[in-house]
């Protein structure tokens, strides 16, 4: 004869040398679903569109392989295409481009804008170049103005009112510093190959080694490589005690609430 099965089957001891499970303190709701961010989307969208804007008139008006090896042409491609990516992925409610990705962006076209402004646009630097600047008039001086004033300001507002952290790291600012030095290499090479006398033979004064020598464009490009790496330091720890611009918006990321109690 079977043995009735009893009501209550008692516990199971607990196996020695295995913990028990904590309890978990944060509740279900505490996690919350990405949401679109079509203000940003569209700013960003515009901010891309302004950079091509730029880039396309001058390379209609000018040549094409001198046009594209300008440091400023180059960091406006750049900004055009993270611009793009970051405005889809706030469209599309998806996780942000990394850090070192967008922060490098900032860099770069922030340094572009800096030494346009404070280098080759200023009357009383060594490597003023406002003589050129004075001729530019219609297409030309729209696009100067999109590409080192208009484009550096709107990835700046990006940054302070419209990025959220993970913020910028220490770690990043070294491997910011390759392409400034790539393209040392590369507008060096490029002065080497062209023929002496040509026209632009270096894209920028303080580049030009038939008028300052190597040791000179060395020790200019050493300048404005520590000024670019401090500039990423000062990005960095603003990035660190901005306030976050979206903090208040409980639909903007995953986030956690703090244990009550």
């Amino acid at each position: 004869m079977i043995a009735p099965i009893p009501k209550d089957i008692p516990d199971l001891p607990a196996i020695p040398g295995i913990p028990p499970l904590m309890p978990s303190v944060v509740p279900a709701s505490a996690v919350v679903a990405r949401a679109r961010r079509p203000l940003a989307a569209a700013f960003r969208l515009l901010v891309a569109l302004a950079a091509t804007t730029g880039v396309t008139i001058d390379l209609i008006l000018g040549s094409p392989a001198r046009v594209l090896s300008y440091f400023t042409v180059q960091s406006n491609i750049l900004v055009a295409l993270v611009f793009t990516l970051a405005a889809a992925r706030a469209w599309s409610a998806r996780r942000p481009l990394p850090p070192l990705v967008t922060g490098g962006t900032l860099l770069f076209i922030v340094t572009t804008g800096l030494v346009y402004h404070l280098i080759l646009a200023s009357a009383s630097s060594p490597f003023s170049m406002t003589g050129e600047v004075a001729t530019l008039t219609g297409w030309p001086a729209l696009a100067n103005q999109i590409l080192h004033t208009a484009v550096p300001i709107a990835a700046l507002l990006d940054w302070l009112l419209l990025t959220s952290p993970p913020p910028l790291a220490l770690r990043h600012a070294p491997v910011w510093l390759l392409y400034p030095l790539a393209y040392l290499a590369f507008s060096l090479a490029r002065g080497e190959l062209l023929p002496s006398g040509t026209t632009a033979r270096y894209l920028y004064p303080f580049l030009d080694v038939d008028q300052h020598g190597y040791k000179g464009v060395l020790g200019n490009a050493l300048l404005l490589g520590l000024a670019i790496y401090a500039l990423s330091l000062l990005l960095i720890t603003l990035d660190h005690i901005r306030p976050d611009p979206i903090r208040r918006r409980a639909k903007t990321g995953f986030r956690l609430r703090p244990p009550v109690g």
